[in-house]
């Protein structure tokens, strides 16, 4: 991926993750969250069968058109947000540039940004373009993110 399409990846993370909530909403009735599937369970309860968050084979077989549309880009914005998610636990050590790609996720401008940090905008500039380079020599899976992309 480009210097600019994984910034535009980073700023759009913001309104993706809201997405994916509302789409989640719609198919399957509640949230489901991103990182765990489930809660420990103990006791009687921890032996009792579990039905699973996710569509059976069946249940997408039955879906309409507007839900299969919905179902494939909800996909696409999970895959999207876990690869957003994984770069900031992955590489990024430097409590600034944590902190710049925080702001950045949230969707805030460089002024917002630069004030927020107390660095001036063109600061703002040159720490963002040194960790997206950083993220550009590092991150193999964001190609294949674009591939996926290229491929739908």
């Amino acid at each position: 991926m480009s210097h600019d399409e994984i910034e535009k990846l980073i700023y759009d993370y913001h309104w993706l993750r809201k997405e994916v909530n509302r789409l989640e909403k719609i198919i399957f009735g509640f949230s489901v969250p991103i990182k765990s599937l489930g809660a420990a369970q103990y006791g009687i309860e921890a032996t009792l069968p579990k039905g699973s968050p996710m569509k059976s084979a069946a249940e997408l077989e039955a879906l309409d058109l507007r839900e299969k549309r919905l179902y494939k880009r909800l996909n696409l914005y999970r895959v999207k947000v876990f690869a957003i998610e994984k770069i900031t636990e992955l590489y990024l050590v430097d409590d600034q540039e944590l902190t710049l790609i925080d702001c950045m996720m949230e969707g805030m401008s460089y002024r917002a940004i630069a004030a927020h940090l107390g660095i001036s905008r063109e600061k703002v500039r040159i720490i963002k373009n040194e960790m997206i380079d950083h993220i550009c020599q590092n991150c193999h899976f964001l190609h294949e993110l674009k591939l996926d992309k290229s491929a739908v």
